[in-house]
């Protein structure tokens, strides 16, 4: 008789346990679609929370009118901005495309080298005899893979509908959010404390302090040097200003900055004759360039100390795993998932004994064996 109970409650823990989990995986399926548009919002709002506050007290305490000011910047400062750049993006990428899979992808010639004093005629010489000995074949080889990669981005690019179907979603949630953030989070951490006590509460908290630290010195100091950049790109005439300004965000987001982009454009203008606005955007590089050593502390005191790798990882792996989504949310999973890891591993103190001297014991341990067993 007891061992048919204990049975009974075998068989009762396993479809308990099978009930459960196709509860699980049936409310991922029905909140698929807007998973993505949550997390948007989560980050964003977990980022400007102290905003939010701070407009609360200056709006004498009324959590409406507070909400009904972040949306409006939200909308004016990042959401707009942002759609009016995929679809510029979208518009003047056709050119771009057709050239790099036309087939018609030649290494430049490079003639304004002649012009450098002293070393211009010898560099032009070898350049033009790397180019004999096998670079239009090298050219050859490589256009396959600019067209691709090409491709790619166009593909995330055309995304264009269900992007701007995350932007609404994430502003919807963003103000459901703010309208309910307090009660959120407490639930957030009573789950997180009744998963691992004091461990997952703390947990929560790391995972709040590592989404700031990298929307806010990361992700916004990244769009700000990249808008900024790009208007200095079209109010120069730099063709492509659109394509270029997408280019820095990326470059910037990586921390490579958007010198990569800005300086090629100024030797442009220089080449082309345009002294004027080469020397005009020149200055405007130098204050964009070194706008994030400013800016950063400013947004976020802690700063975004986060390994450059890592954020590397996130762009370009959120990039292919979410779309045009990812570079903003793989950056911050990754760090989030870092700041876990590296507090999980701080919280041992580090073995005192010497490695060497821990490979000595184990060597001289094995020889005893030995010794003791000659057999083997």
């Amino acid at each position: 008789m007891k061992k048919l109970q204990q049975d009974m409650d075998l068989t009762q823990i396993v479809f308990s346990l099978m009930f459960i989990l196709l509860m699980i995986v049936a409310s991922f399926w029905v909140v698929q679609p807007f998973i993505l548009g949550f997390a948007w919002a989560a980050m964003v709002v977990i980022a400007t929370w102290p905003l939010m506050i701070k407009l609360q007290h200056l709006l004498w305490g009324r959590r409406t009118l507070a909400i009904i000011a972040m949306t409006l910047i939200l909308l004016l400062l990042f959401i707009i901005p942002v759609a009016l750049l995929v679809n510029s993006l979208i518009d003047n990428i056709g050119p771009v495309v057709a050239w790099a899979t036309s087939g018609n992808l030649h290494p430049p010639q490079l003639n304004w080298l002649n012009d450098i004093p002293l070393v211009g005629e010898k560099l032009y010489s070898s350049y033009h005899l790397l180019l004999d000995g096998g670079g239009s074949a090298l050219m050859t080889k490589v256009q396959p893979y600019v067209g691709r990669t090409t491709g790619f981005f166009v593909a995330q690019a055309g995304h264009f509908g269900r992007f701007l179907l995350h932007l609404g979603l994430m502003l919807l949630f963003s103000v459901l959010l703010y309208w309910r953030g307090e009660q959120v989070g407490n639930g957030i951490r009573h789950f997180a404390f009744r998963l691992a006590a004091r461990r997952g509460d703390a947990a929560v908290l790391l995972a709040g302090q590592a989404i700031r630290a990298v929307a806010l010195g990361v992700v916004v100091t990244a769009l700000v040097q990249g808008v900024l950049g790009g208007i200095g790109l079209a109010l120069s005439g730099v063709p492509y200003a659109t394509l270029l300004t997408v280019l820095m965000i990326l470059f910037c987001l990586v921390q490579a900055g958007p010198l990569p982009v800005l300086i090629p454009a100024v030797i442009w203008l220089y080449w082309s004759g345009d002294t004027t606005w080469g020397t005009v955007l020149l200055v405007w590089s130098c204050v964009v360039g070194t706008l994030d050593n400013v800016l950063r502390p400013v947004l976020i005191r802690m700063g975004a100390d986060l390994p450059m790798i890592l954020i590397l990882s996130g762009v370009i792996g959120g990039l292919v795993a979410f779309g045009m989504i990812g570079l903003f949310i793989g950056p911050v999973v990754l760090a989030v998932s870092y700041r876990l890891v590296s507090v999980w591993m701080h919280e041992a103190p580090m073995p005192d004994e010497d490695p060497h001297d821990v490979v000595d014991e184990l060597a001289e341990h094995s020889e005893e064996v030995k010794e003791d067993n000659p057999a083997q």
